[in-house]
């Protein structure tokens, strides 16, 4: 990388852990002047203006979210064992997060009622990842990892529920044990999507024979 990606990596780097701490509203380009001992023209250099700033700090988020989340998860065998991943890896990602902040979750707090294009750039980034989650979820279903009747986006939703919850208990609340109980309610969650095992009672019983299995291929 020449100087000026360098430095623009640096930038944005110092950036995300302030927006990560302040919010993206809390982002000024005098701050972060400050915090990289810079002039504010010499940040501005380098995005041209604040907004470009924040959107750009939106996509280093996802960058890392995908990096420790998604990437490792696809390596896992497709079906459950990529969905339990997806999910713990995620819980992990947010427990880190509890000491400085979600950018999805507060951005989603900043922007909810505010149009522009930040709101789109995190709507965006927030759809793709709930869009790989119900991929992930219609793979379990195709392989019988998870009931036929099992609906993708009920699921996703309750997933999402489940990571909501555990934000506001652990880093609001500071309540102990929330991520253990997350990790319980989609446990829970994936139990009550599973095709139902039939009864002992319910199995055909084979008919008896007068030669045992060992017998027949002996």
């Amino acid at each position: 990388m020449r100087k000026g990606e360098l430095t623009r990596a640096a930038i944005l780097d110092v950036a995300l852990d302030l927006a990560s701490r302040d919010g993206l509203e809390g982002l000024t380009i005098g701050l972060l002047a400050d915090k990289m001992n810079m002039s504010k023209s010499g940040v501005f250099a380098h995005f041209g203006s604040r907004e470009d700033l924040q959107i750009e700090v939106v996509k280093l988020y996802h960058q890392h979210f995908e990096q420790e989340v998604f990437y490792p998860s696809m390596k896992e065998p497709r079906g459950l064992p990529r969905l339990q991943s997806m999910f713990g890896r995620w819980v992990r990602r947010v427990s880190v997060e509890i000491a400085s902040g979600c950018i999805y979750i507060s951005g989603a707090v900043e922007y909810d009622d505010r149009p522009g294009a930040i709101r789109d750039q995190l709507v965006s980034m927030v759809h793709a990842w709930q869009g790989a989650l119900r991929r992930c979820v219609k793979q379990c279903i195709d392989m019988g990892h998870l009931g036929a009747d099992t609906d993708p986006d009920q699921l996703v939703y309750e997933m999402y529920g489940l990571i909501l919850a555990l934000h506001h208990d652990a880093r609001f609340m500071k309540m102990p044990g929330s991520v253990e109980r997350a990790q319980t309610g989609f446990e829970r969650l994936i139990r009550n999507n599973q095709q139902p095992q039939p009864a002992d009672d319910d199995r055909p019983v084979a008919k008896e024979n007068s030669k045992s299995a060992v017998q027949k291929t002996a």
